[in-house]
């Protein structure tokens, strides 16, 4: 189990920008793994890690990127929530792959 209030205090003491980055690379990660159908577990967890890294950094964000953080957060629930048949549908995870690319 990960330490998340830990995680949380060293994600908060980089500025936004390096906030924003850690999320964009969190997308090119799941791309990359999506386009690959490997190790759909670590794909997953970055969906999870994504949402909750999104949550820490909305609030510092002005009011269009928050909205835009918000849009990516419910999206990547969405995914969460049908994960399974995402990762075994190779025309859903070529979605996720186009959908998470920025």
């Amino acid at each position: 189990m990960r330490n998340w209030e830990a995680i949380k205090q060293r994600y908060l003491r980089d500025g936004l920008p390096i906030r924003l980055g850690n999320i964009a690379s969190n997308l090119a990660k799941i791309k990359n793994l999506s386009q690959r159908a490997t190790a759909s577990n670590v794909a997953v967890s970055l969906v999870e890690e994504s949402k909750i890294f999104i949550e820490w950094t909305a609030n510092d964000a002005d009011i269009d990127t928050a909205g835009e953080l918000v849009e990516l957060q419910i999206q990547l629930a969405l995914w969460q929530l049908r994960w399974t048949k995402i990762w075994s549908d190779q025309a859903q995870r070529m979605e996720v792959a186009a959908q998470a690319q920025i």
